[in-house]
């Protein structure tokens, strides 16, 4: 494996967290524990992007940001990571197509909040994703009506399956987490002026 990236050995499972996390909060680390324990995961790996096609602002500088992730989640079990930015990948499917060819035999689950869920259809490649990695959702304060609605959620509505076992199933496959929210944001983190771009 290249210098840089992360190990991980035939027959683990990891969850992959991506996001700008512009800045790594208390949530991000809450819903990180509730899936390690949920899912069954051997490692999570944050995956700190470049930046959000989706946003109009870029985000706070790489190496500031990966900091700050690293101090909110203290955890041998979780690997901090600008692995998008090694690999030169924009979107999710492309990091997903690369880690998949580059981890023969390691289980990947995508992990997002239910805020990404509603707008999942948005997404590049959205219904590759969906085919090619099983995915959980973990809710989050305000929005699990709205991505129980989302498109992303009614197209694959048969493919949704209970959260144990869940990396071991073939995709598509899907759960959903209703774990303990944690009432966080990095927006309104941003917004009351406690993290700076």
């Amino acid at each position: 494996m290249q210098q840089g990236f992360p190990h991980a050995e035939r027959g683990m499972v990891i969850g992959l967290l991506g996001g700008s996390f512009d800045p790594a909060h208390a949530g991000h680390a809450h819903i990180t524990r509730e899936a390690i324990r949920r899912l069954g995961l051997d490692r999570v790996w944050w995956l700190v992007s470049p930046g959000n096609p989706l946003k109009p602002n870029p985000p706070a500088p790489m190496a500031r940001r990966l900091a700050r992730a690293r101090a909110v989640m203290d955890d041998p079990r979780v690997v901090v990571s600008d692995l998008e930015e090694r690999l030169g990948t924009r979107f999710t499917a492309g990091t997903l197509e690369r880690l998949l060819a580059l981890y023969p035999g390691v289980r990947f689950v995508w992990l997002m909040g239910a805020d990404n869920l509603a707008q999942f259809h948005r997404w590049d490649h959205w219904r590759w994703i969906m085919t090619h990695v099983p995915i959980a959702v973990l809710a989050r304060p305000g929005i699990d009506l709205k991505a129980g609605a989302a498109p992303a959620a009614r197209r694959f509505a048969a493919y949704r399956v209970p959260a144990r076992g869940l990396a071991w199933q073939t995709p598509p496959a899907w759960c959903y987490l209703d774990v303990p929210k944690v009432d966080l944001s990095s927006s309104a983190i941003r917004a009351r002026g406690e993290w700076l771009r």
